[in-house]
This record gives C-alpha cells, structure tokens and sequence, in this order.
C-alpha cells in the first residue's frame, strides 16, 4: 500500500488540498463564511441546479434507452454480438472532447440536423442530454447486462410455471435481482454526468454551466479562487455521498446472488416479439451511437484532397506553436506514460485490497481510489500547478506532469479489473507455494500473475484509452509546444473559420480510431468474468 498512498497523497490530495486551502485561507484566516457568500449567489444557485437535473435527466434517458440493450446482450446470441459489443463500448472510452464534437457534427451549426431539416439542438439541452446517453449507454449494457447473463432463467421460468405473467415474473424474480446492479449503473451514470465538463463546455456555450465548467470558468477565466475552492467541496461532497451508495450497492450484489455461467443463458431469439426487440436495439445503437461517429468521419473530408487532414501538418504560429498533426505523437508518449504509472499503482493497490489480512482501513482506501472519477479534472489540473512548485516537487516544467494526471483517472480502471481476478484466486494455492519456500514476490510472479495475466493487459488498455483522452486537468498542464489530441481539438474548435472546425474533426475522427482499435483489442482479451467494468 506504501506506494500507492504515497501517489494519491502526493498527486491527489495535495493538489486538491492546495486550491481549498488558495481559496479559503486568507491572511491566515480560513474564511468559512465564503460559502455561504458563494451559494448566495443567484447565478451559482442556477449552476447547482442545473448540474443536479441535468444529471438526474440524463441518468432516467440512459436507463430508459439502455436497458433493452443490456437485455439482448445478456440473453440473446446472434451473429456480430462481439463486434457489436465493442461498438456499444466505444463511446465510453472516447475522450468527452470528440463527444461533444460528433454531436457538434450532428446537431450544431451546418450539421446533418440542419442540413436536413433546419432543425439546431447545439444551443438546447437536448444536445447534451443526448450526447450524455451516447457517452453512457455502455455503463448501462455492461453494468446491468453483465449481471443478467449470468442469472438462472430457470427461477423466471418457474414463476411462469406457477401462472404467473411474463411481466409478473419479470417484477417479482428478475428485476429485485438486478435491483443492485442498475442502482449501480444509475449511479455511475449519475456520477459521470454529474461531474460533465468536455461535453458540456462544447455543447452548451454560454447558455448552460455545470459544477466541473464553473469551477473552469472561475479558476481559467475570471481567476476567483475563492468560489471556485467553494465549488470544488460541495462536488466533493456530493461525489462523496454518490461513491459511498455506489461501493455499499456493489457488496449487496457481490453477496446476494447465486449465478450461473453466461454461456449457457444466452441464445437466439424466438418469435416475433424477441426478433423486433433486437431489430429496435441494433436501430438505436445505430442512430444513436454510430451515426454521431459517422457524421464526425464525414464531417473530416469535408475538405477536396482530404484538405483538413493535410492541414494537420502546418503550424500558424498563433494558438499552436507547433503543427497539429504532432499532437498525435505527444497523446501516444504521454498515453503510454500514464499506463505504465497507472498498472503499477493500480496492480499495487489492487494486489493488497485483496491480501486477506487486509485491515479496514486498507479495504476503505478502495473506496478512495475511485474518487479521481469524480472530483473535479479541473481542480486536479490547476492545484498540479500551485503545489508542485517547489524542490523536489517542482514539476511544472517537467513532461512527467501530464502522464501524472492522466495515470490519476487510469487506477481506478485498473484497480477494478483485477480486482474480481485477484479475489478470485484460490488462497491455499499461494500458501502453497509459500510452504515450499518460494518467496512472497516468487509467489505473485508463479501463481498470481499467470492467472491475472490476462485482465493485466485488459486493465492497461482501459488506461491508455482513459489517458489518451483525458481533457480536464491536461487543459491547465499541457504546454503550447506539446498539446494533446483533446487539447488540440479544444484549441482548434474555439476559433472560429471553416478550416479550424474542420481540423477539429480530423484530429477528433484521429483520436476516435486509436480509442477505437484499443478497444477492439480489448474485445479480443476480454473473457466472461473481466466482461463488466
């Protein structure tokens, strides 16, 4: 556990710890009376709530419109399932900056709505709360699905033998099982959509605001430290009380379910009420997940020669001091940088949650791990910049600073890949091993890792595509000559000129692809029990 404390401390706490303290300690004085002078503040009033509906909306669309999904994945075998798999799971792993540019594509200024018919939700909330399903869908499909495969039907089917309706059997069997598992979901939906900044800060302009963009807006733009230190404790409460639901839900599931292997449940559709559920989910991943990407692609070769791919290459000497195209390499570097940190914290961390002499206090700091997920990227990114500013911590001219802060979103994904894994290693086996002299890292190298090995590599692909996109802190800490792809694109979409929106594109069709063939190499490793994030 050392050297994971160490980082979280180092790199978590201490940056975070930095900015309240900025905000709130004046002349030595903590000025506690400051939140209720920002909460008072009409405009902040507005903010909060829009952040809570806004979540608590986007949450009931992507429930409503994800779990038929989450069904047909879990219960139906058809040909393309894995490929379509891989698919529904793209959107997750993009960065929120190519989100909010595919719905751009879609709904914004020239795009396909208004081509068509006129029609521009780029100014409406609607924009957002769609491009928040795109982004979630997933959560749902491999959150609650990932549980239904692997319920008995046979508890259902006896219901149904006893008389009872297929809805009644669905009400009073399956759904109290998956209870656990979509108040899960629900709450990550909730949690990821709660704590929006790339989607929002593209989609809603000057109109709409969440927490993280406020706490942007007042740390970037209007320099107020003190409203935004506010502001960044009462998303740490809120986040706080989301993860601890969150953690209490997932025991209550790991610990009140007997299930079964996903392969034997699933198979092909019968009549034709089954066949139309698949044909309006394979419609819906259609229009609502493929089509914004496609558009996005479109939207790239817009330009003769493919014009705005070229463009990439030349520098203007203004917003980039170096050509855009070099953004690509930078985003790998640092993506790569970030796994390795992420997999040896993550796999540290993860190896002692699941030692069984584990005390309380090391199970608790599971919890904590998942807290980068949720506190403000924002505040992360600008605390980096005022706390490690002194020897030896003095990192702000350092490259290492970026792949520090990609690898804070990264652990937690580690972490809770290898957890199941881990857990699921038989204990006798190593103490074994240990009877028989080997030593404890002889142990791990013999039993442990030839067993984890496969979520290992799962777990890092997770971190390089969550590295490779993160956007909220890397805005504060990528410097001009060395921007990242979601950088770039966020640069490049707050110029105005045909040409700088259509770079936007092609670095944003760039970045999906490289998420993309991650992911399909993800699929590949993936087995039934590493199947759910």
């Amino acid at each position: 556990m050392a050297v994971p404390v160490a980082f979280f401390a180092v790199f978590f706490a201490l940056p975070v710890a930095a900015i309240v303290r900025r905000g709130l300690d004046t002349d030595g004085s903590w000025q506690f009376g400051r939140i209720t002078d920002v909460l008072g503040q009409p405009d902040i009033r507005h903010v909060l709530w829009f952040t809570t509906w806004q979540a608590l909306v986007s949450t009931a669309l992507t429930l409503l419109v994800a779990l038929p999904g989450a069904y047909v994945f879990a219960r139906f075998d058809f040909p393309g399932k894995q490929i379509l798999r891989a698919v529904v799971t793209v959107p997750f792993v993009l960065p929120t900056v190519v989100v909010g540019t595919a719905f751009l594509a879609l709904v914004g200024r020239g795009g396909l709505l208004d081509e068509w018919w006129g029609v521009r939700l780029d100014t409406t909330v609607w924009a957002i709360l769609l491009a928040h399903v795109f982004f979630n869908y997933a959560v749902v499909v491999r959150t609650v699905g990932g549980l239904w495969a692997q319920l008995d039907p046979r508890q259902e089917e006896a219901a149904r033998m006893l008389g009872a309706s297929p809805l009644t059997a669905w009400r009073k069997v399956t759904l109290p099982a998956l209870g656990p598992a979509v108040a899960a979901a629900a709450l990550m939906v909730f949690l990821f959509t709660f704590t929006s900044f790339g989607v929002v800060q593209i989609l809603g302009g000057p109109t709409f605001s969440t927490l993280e963009v406020e706490i942007y807006r007042q740390t970037s733009e209007i320099f107020d430290l003190s409203t935004a230190a506010v502001l960044t404790i009462i998303q740490f409460v809120a986040v706080g009380a989301v993860l601890a639901l969150h953690a209490w839900t997932v025991r209550r599931r790991e610990s009140a379910l007997r299930l079964v292997d996903a392969s034997v449940t699933a198979r092909r559709p019968r009549g034709a009420g089954e066949w139309a559920l698949l044909a309006g989910v394979l419609a819906v991943v259609a229009v609502l997940l493929v089509l914004p990407l496609a558009v996005l692609v479109q939207r790239s070769l817009g330009a003769p020669d493919f014009g705005y791919y070229r463009a990439l290459t030349h520098s203007d000497g203004g917003v980039f001091l170096v050509a855009p195209i070099e953004a690509i390499g930078n985003s790998l570097e640092y993506a790569l940088a970030a796994t390795v940190i992420a997999v040896v914290v993550g796999g540290l961390a993860a190896a002692a949650l699941t030692r069984r002499d584990a005390g309380r206090w090391v199970r608790g700091f599971d919890a904590l791990l998942m807290l980068p997920l949720g506190v403000s990227a924002v505040t992360v990114g600008f605390g980096f910049l005022i706390s490690l500013d002194e020897p030896p911590l003095d990192l702000r001219q350092s490259w290492i600073l970026v792949p520090l802060a990609q690898a804070l979103v990264g652990v937690p994904f580690v972490v809770r890949t290898m957890l199941p894994v881990l857990r699921a290693v038989d204990h006798r086996l190593r103490e074994a091993a240990a009877v028989l002299g080997a030593a404890p890292w002889r142990v791990w190298r013999e039993v442990d890792l030839p067993m984890v090995r496969r979520a290992l590599l799962i777990a890092a692909g997770f971190a390089f595509a969550v590295s490779l996109g993160e956007f909220g802190a890397t805005v504060f800490i990528a410097r001009p000559d060395n921007p990242t792809l979601p950088v770039a694109v966020a640069r490049l979409l707050g110029r105005a000129g045909d040409l700088n929106y259509g770079q936007a594109m092609a670095l944003s069709t760039i970045l999906m692809i490289v998420c993309a063939v991650a992911l399909l190499v993800l699929e590949r490793l993936r087995t039934d029990r590493t199947g759910e994030f």
